[in-house]
């Protein structure tokens, strides 16, 4: 295939805690819904009602991008290995907030190796938006037993044996499998996690029609462990007016974040691996020869092909992406 660019036709969810704040992202939201969820990038089981990403532009306009991998997975994929079922190994999302979310842990592998059906869920948030007094919830305090935690499960006082962490834009927060979380109301967030549909839910915040999974969750949720705060990011690098900051790195993916205060111009290069462009603010264009020109504003989502060559980004004034990457299979083998 001629590589270019791909984008996708979001995939909006409809939640009972979901807001409005995404149409600030470019998302059109339907008149009157709640959406808590934009799905950028999606490559989920065809169980999952609404999870295949559909490309939006250029000649795979319209084909899902499972199909667009199974076709030639070397030009999108290069060596990054698929999930078990020939996918993309990442969900990319974008979440509003504006009540809380249930709190909830996706599986350990000690629960994995139990159970082969669960999958490994570990996920990051990198935060958008947030109002003055808003929290997440990121793991059980260190002194609660995993005895007491479901006592107050039963009580509803289970808030209470939660860390609640105050945000500000910019932070990133790492959420590994076996961590309790959740959302809370008056934030939007960036999530890169893993493919994986796998959610216990322990509290529901009086909600009544959703089920919960409590004893999933004390089988697999983390305790005694210490409050890690947001992700202290690396140390920046700065080239003419573009600084590129490391914010995570995990066995699964890396997050880099990219600004620039000026008008500039930005090879992309990428190193034979796929590679994802979350703007979250300003905008620029991407132009590759022989494809259309991609628009980046507040909320694109751009996928760079593995066989990606010759694109350049022009982003103008103020603007913000995250680099979104898999670590290479490559990595360490080649001196």
């Amino acid at each position: 295939m001629h590589s270019y660019p791909l984008v996708f036709t979001p995939i909006l969810k409809e939640k009972v805690w979901g807001g409005r704040n995404l149409a600030d992202l470019g998302k059109q939201l339907p008149l009157g819904a709640l959406i808590g969820e934009s799905w950028e990038l999606a490559d989920l089981p065809l169980t999952v009602e609404a999870g295949r990403s559909v490309i939006a532009n250029g000649p795979l306009a319209n084909r899902t991008l499972h199909d667009a991998i199974a076709a030639d997975r070397e030009a999108i994929m290069g060596p990054a290995p698929l999930t078990p079922q020939g996918g993309f190994p990442l969900l990319i999302k974008f979440l509003d907030a504006r009540e809380n979310l249930s709190v909830q842990v996706h599986p350990d592998h000690a629960y994995v190796k139990k159970h082969p059906r669960a999958h490994l869920k570990s996920e990051a948030w990198v935060v958008v938006k947030a109002e003055p007094t808003a929290v997440i919830y990121k793991g059980v305090k260190r002194q609660v037993t995993r005895e007491q935690f479901a006592r107050h499960i039963e009580t509803g006082q289970v808030v209470n044996d939660l860390n609640a962490v105050a945000v500000t834009p910019g932070e990133c927060y790492y959420l590994p499998s076996g961590t309790c979380h959740a959302l809370g109301a008056g934030v939007v967030v960036a999530e890169i996690q893993s493919t994986s549909d796998t959610t216990f839910r322990v509290y529901d915040w009086g909600r009544s029609d959703r089920q919960l999974h409590i004893e999933q969750a004390l089988e697999c949720l983390a305790f005694g462990e210490a409050l890690r705060g947001p992700e202290p990011p690396g140390r920046p690098i700065v080239v003419g007016a573009v600084r590129s900051t490391p914010l995570l790195k995990t066995e699964m993916f890396e997050i880099e974040r990219i600004e620039t205060q000026a008008d500039t111009s930005l090879q992309i290069v990428t190193s034979g691996m796929p590679m994802i462009w979350m703007t979250l603010n300003g905008g620029g264009e991407i132009q590759t020869p022989n494809a259309p020109t991609v628009g980046l504003s507040a909320g694109t989502t751009v996928l760079m092909p593995a066989s990606l060559r010759d694109s350049v980004a022009s982003l103008w004034g103020a603007t913000t992406l995250l680099c979104v990457t898999l670590p290479s299979p490559l990595e360490g083998l080649i001196a």
